[in-house]
């Protein structure tokens, strides 16, 4: 294995605890005000790492470079992120998780298109069988929303969420490449609290609605535990996945952040296991492996 493939399988079991913990926290905060609070405390974290790693000198970034990580992040992060919680609040995560089979086939068709990338046959083979694991998985808690108008917005509003965290990744996959894995988080996440603080200002004013919530009586145990595991270490490794391996491989490997969230809930939360969970789990496994066998 990899050291791209380990990120990308960790970046999935860090998602994984984040989703049951934004879960919860989304019963209680709006999705634009759980999205600003959470990136706040991500760009403290990342703003302490840096120096920690990287030390004080600063990287030979390129204009062109700089404008692509903001761009990535307001793209990828201040609005995909938002648009996901929400559709998460209507959709609820059985819908989400097949909702984000469409995650893998976008990454792959950009990066087919802009990074010149192949996957081979088992790789074929095993992107199939992540796929089927993944929709076996989800499918048992796919009838926790209702049908109608409400249910036709929420799946456009997840799957533009998941085409847009595609064309974010895509997008800086070169410039992860050849910069610093920590800094480009960085200004992703810079990209990402600006446009957040840009978009949640307009909308404040129009609507008369604050842009943060009351910080008094926040959960704010469980916010800084959402956003260093959920957000913090699955945005690093998810990044460090796409740095030392391909576009295509990395979003494969991603998709069996649903399996993890099968399993947390069944150690967690004392979810049972059905016969067809266990065949997803399965499923998803042997795609994993077809992955990691080199070419």
């Amino acid at each position: 294995m990899g050291l791209g493939e380990l990120f990308s399988l960790l970046s999935a079991a860090a998602w994984a605890v984040g989703v049951i913990l934004y879960r919860q926290l989304g019963a209680s905060l709006p999705p634009l005000q759980l999205n600003l609070v959470k990136n706040l405390l991500v760009l403290g974290m990342v703003a302490l790492a840096i120096p920690l790693l990287h030390g004080p000198a600063l990287p030979a970034f390129d204009a062109g470079s700089v404008a692509i990580a903001l761009a990535s992040g307001f793209v990828g992060i201040a609005v995909a992120d938002t648009l996901y919680f929400r559709a998460l609040n209507q959709l609820g995560a059985g819908r989400m998780g097949i909702l984000g089979n469409v995650y893998s086939p976008a990454v792959i068709l950009l990066s087919f298109l802009f990074l010149d990338e192949r996957l081979t046959l088992l790789q074929f083979l095993g992107f199939g069988l992540v796929s089927l694991g993944v929709f076996l998985v989800a499918e048992r808690r796919a009838g926790d929303a209702g049908g109608g108008p409400a249910l036709l917005r929420g799946l456009a509003i997840g799957l533009a969420a998941i085409l847009l965290m595609a064309v974010a990744i895509v997008m800086v996959k070169r410039t992860l490449e050849s910069q610093p894995l920590l800094w480009v988080t960085g200004l992703r996440m810079l990209g990402a609290v600006g446009g957040l603080l840009l978009v949640g200002g307009l909308m404040a004013r129009h609507r008369g609605t604050p842009l943060l919530p009351p910080l008094r009586g926040l959960p704010w145990r469980k916010l800084v535990l959402a956003a260093f595991v959920g957000q913090f270490l699955s945005m690093v490794f998810w990044l460090g996945g796409y740095k030392f391996t391909s576009a295509s491989v990395a979003a494969i490997l991603n998709e069996s952040s649903s399996v993890f969230i099968l399993l947390l809930a069944w150690a967690w939360l004392k979810e049972p296991l059905t016969r067809r969970a266990i065949a997803g789990v399965v499923c998803t496994l042997a795609g994993v492996g077809c992955m990691l066998i080199p070419a």
